[in-house]
């Protein structure tokens, strides 16, 4: 699983800075770590897409009103459910640093945070492979939490994955999901022959995050 050490130092806050050597090698060792602490798993599940009169996205397990979604998924038929998670190693390492040595702690959340994205990368590239093998093209997935896309849309996410029982993701009274490096994500399904790689910061319409990626 390969890690986009920009991502880290973004999550860090250098943005085109390039980071000091005791910092270039903490960042190291915290891969290092935390690579043989995690257990990468992922999910998916493709479901009939409608778009209702009123707006409302409908994709069988759950229906929805969101601009930014709607957007994304225009001329899809069919909407694939994605569920990923690091495990709970990553959790633990953070909350033993946390104790232990808050400046590892801080490294060990950015490097956890660009782990879990670039695996789930990983997983949809070749997802994306499987399905234009057969004439068709996938959206960039989008979470709860982009845009006007609620966060509270992980419940129904992760029922409809059984990730619970298949992934042990549990979500909070506040939607946030433990293990906390997991992500839930809807990606569109079309017979249209153009793709949009866009993701994460690019999709997200809170250009005010302390995170967001340069354009």
């Amino acid at each position: 699983m390969e890690v986009d050490r920009r991502e880290i130092l973004r999550y860090l806050g250098y943005g085109r800075e390039k980071e000091e050597v005791p910092v270039a090698a903490l960042i190291d060792s915290c891969v290092e770590e935390l690579s043989a602490a995690v257990d990468p798993k992922h999910l998916s599940r493709e479901y009939q897409l409608r778009i209702l009169p009123d707006g409302t996205i409908d994709g069988s397990c759950f229906q929805v009103k969101s601009r930014s979604l709607s957007r994304n998924l225009k001329d899809c038929s069919q909407v694939i459910l994605f569920g990923a998670t690091l495990g709970i190693g990553a959790d633990l390492l953070i909350q033993k640093y946390n104790k232990l040595q808050m400046s590892r702690a801080v490294v060990m959340q950015a490097a956890a945070a660009a782990m879990i994205e670039g695996y789930c990368d990983g997983v949809c590239s070749q997802m994306r492979q499987i399905y234009e093998g057969e004439g068709l093209y996938l959206r960039p997935r989008f979470s709860p939490g982009y845009g006007d896309f609620p966060l509270k849309c992980q419940s129904e996410l992760l029922d409809a994955l059984e990730a619970g029982k298949r992934m042990g993701i549990k979500l909070t009274d506040s939607y946030l999901m433990m293990p906390s490096k997991s992500v839930t994500a809807v990606i569109g399904v079309s017979k249209k022959p153009y793709r949009c790689e866009v993701k994460g910061c690019e999709a997200c319409g809170r250009t005010d995050c302390i995170y967001r990626r340069d354009p």
